[in-house]
């Protein structure tokens, strides 16, 4: 049962700390097991040799027979402590990022889609515009402070049906002409997040620093033996969130200013640059710059 980490520090780290209680257990099992072989068996001793057996067996099995592993199913089979023993290992026990770390939740790219329901303002409209190309709509623009914007349409969002009308196909303008002619009382979207983006989890070094260069928020230099290196950053990708908020627009200063203000763990979202250039290629920097949202999402 394979586990995911945020970042490459926090598999080192946990790692080091899975080795160190995988060598205690050994040693708990090889001292609670002498008595077992003159005939004195201990409970904890019998189980914690049972979840050790087990997990090599279910390791096995599991990559050729998908057979259920869950603390119930294991339940059936093995003593309560070596279960507890067995699904421990399961999941991390130490980390350098924070369980509950804000801004990972907030630039957190999830599977399936989502409702939106939105309800257009006094002018008629709801603050979002779309790129179309390979048969998809995406959102390429959230106006400040608009339905869209409270809603929780995010640039890169994929648009996948309006009304319940499959938009798939679908060019620019006929998505346009479709949302001005929608009750202005109640449009509803189902969306996909940010299928094209990535998120980037990075730690901070004693300097303050994520380690990696941008222009314009186009990464064009990375750090060897940095996070950012570490985690997969890439050039030639554009920086679209910082913690999960919207930076499409801002200036580098302003960037900078993020970075340096961000908590040591630091979740950066990128695409390549031929997707953002796909994105903004109707809209025009400038309106982007001006009116785009850069509010910070609700998690």
């Amino acid at each position: 049962m394979a586990s995911f980490y945020p970042s490459l520090e926090d598999l080192e780290v946990d790692s080091q700390a899975q080795a160190q209680v995988a060598l205690a257990q050994q040693q708990a099992i090889l001292g609670a097991s002498q008595p077992a072989i003159a005939g004195v068996a201990t409970g904890s001793g019998e189980s914690a040799v049972v979840g050790s057996m087990y997990s090599d067996l279910m390791a096995e099995m599991n990559q050729w027979g998908g057979l259920e592993i869950s603390e119930k199913a294991l339940a059936q089979h093995m003593p309560a402590d070596a279960v507890q023993s067995w699904t421990h290992f399961a999941q991390p026990i130490v980390a350098v990022t924070p369980q509950a770390d804000a801004g990972m939740q907030r630039a957190a790219v999830k599977a399936g889609v989502r409702r939106v329901t939105l309800a257009k303002d006094g002018t008629g409209k709801l603050g979002v515009a779309v790129a179309a190309w390979d048969k998809g709509v995406f959102v390429a623009f959230v106006w400040r402070d608009s339905a869209a914007a409270l809603g929780g349409l995010r640039f890169g969002d994929q648009i996948t049906t309006i009304n319940g009308e499959l938009v798939a196909g679908w060019s620019q303008s006929q998505t346009l002409t479709y949302l001005k002619k929608a009750a202005p009382e109640k449009v509803v979207f189902t969306v996909k997040d940010r299928p094209m983006m990535r998120p980037i989890t990075c730690q901070k070094d004693s300097q303050n620093h994520i380690g990696f260069m941008f222009r314009k928020g186009l990464v064009n230099n990375i750090l060897k033996t940095s996070s950012a290196a570490r985690n997969g950053m890439m050039t030639n990708h554009q920086v679209l969130e910082i913690n999960g908020q919207c930076v499409v627009g801002l200036k580098d200063e302003d960037l900078v200013t993020l970075f340096r203000e961000s908590p040591p763990t630091c979740t950066v979202t990128i695409t390549p640059k031929f997707v953002y250039d796909h994105l903004i290629n109707k809209i025009g920097f400038s309106k982007i710059k001006k009116f785009m949202d850069h509010g910070v999402p609700e998690m």
